[in-house]
């Protein structure tokens, strides 16, 4: 009588939308709170990878140990491009799940060697670009006393990012770990960031202008009569000279000492009141 060959059916270990879902939210929430000076982000991204390891894992807890601890390796990133490798994690630890030949290694090495570019390609698009844009929409109606523009920048700006943030945990988690490390390779994102990186300095140069406000009242009188107002001086030289000449000391004082903000406003307190007082500003 012939045997009959035994078959191995796998039962399949799938994360659905509500378990990407939750791991986005946890990492949303707390990405820019939990920080600590030793890991910085990773407690949040490992928490954020229970609610997946667990399903994974669930009939294995020394696994959903170990996965645990691999993700409290050191992680720092942008926090709205980096939930792509949130996806891109959550996709490798299903595979493992599933028997695929993926190491521990192989997945801290993906966090740890995507984490530095896309906080790079984050930083010039989010915070150099998009934030700067938004918030010069809304300063003319602040100025005017609206309580909308006081409010609708941090809507608009929670709103697009989340937006962004959902979209990329969805595509790196359906990609795998190739869709990041494809874009990267490709040239074009160069160009994205160069030009995100140029837009972002347009705006805050255009927002100097306008709004960094300096004269000098000084006058002077020469035998004659006549009289020499030192403001009408400069402004032959360049419009805007003294707004532009304080935007680039306080640029080159961040660049050389830090954004050490407090001692920034103390001395443009403290020089504005001793101009006003010598009648120099």
């Amino acid at each position: 009588m012939a045997s009959v060959p035994e078959t191995n059916v796998l039962t399949s270990k799938k994360l659905t939308k509500k378990d990407l879902s939750k791991s986005f939210w946890i990492y949303q929430l707390g990405c820019e709170l939990s920080n600590s000076y030793e890991r910085l982000q990773s407690l949040v991204f490992c928490a954020s990878m229970i609610p997946a390891i667990k399903k994974l894992y669930h009939d294995d807890e020394e696994a959903q140990r170990t996965a645990l601890k691999r993700h409290l390796a050191f992680f720092n990133t942008e926090g709205t491009i980096g939930s792509s490798i949130q996806g891109i994690s959550l996709a490798m630890e299903e595979e493992k799940a599933n028997g695929a030949d993926i190491s521990d290694m192989a997945i801290t090495s993906i966090k740890t060697g995507l984490m530095g570019p896309l906080a790079g390609i984050g930083d010039s698009i989010i915070w150099a670009a998009l934030m700067p844009i938004i918030i010069s929409i809304f300063i003319p109606m602040a100025k005017t006393g609206s309580m909308i523009a006081g409010i609708a920048p941090l809507v608009l700006y929670t709103a697009i990012t989340m937006y962004i943030s959902w979209v990329l945990i969805n595509k790196s988690y359906t990609l795998g770990r190739n869709s990041i490390i494809s874009l990267l390779q490709d040239g074009k994102i160069k160009q994205v960031i160069y030009s995100a990186n140029v837009l972002g300095m347009m705006m805050m140069g255009a927002l100097s202008a306008s709004y960094v406000n300096i004269s000098s009242p000084m006058e002077l009188v020469v035998p004659g009569g006549a009289t020499i107002v030192f403001q009408e001086i400069l402004d032959q030289i360049l419009k805007g000279l003294l707004p532009l000449s304080a935007v680039f000391i306080i640029y080159y004082y961040m660049l050389k000492k830090g954004p050490r903000y407090g001692v920034i406003i103390s001395t443009i307190v403290i020089v504005s009141i001793i101009g006003a007082l010598l009648g120099i500003l």
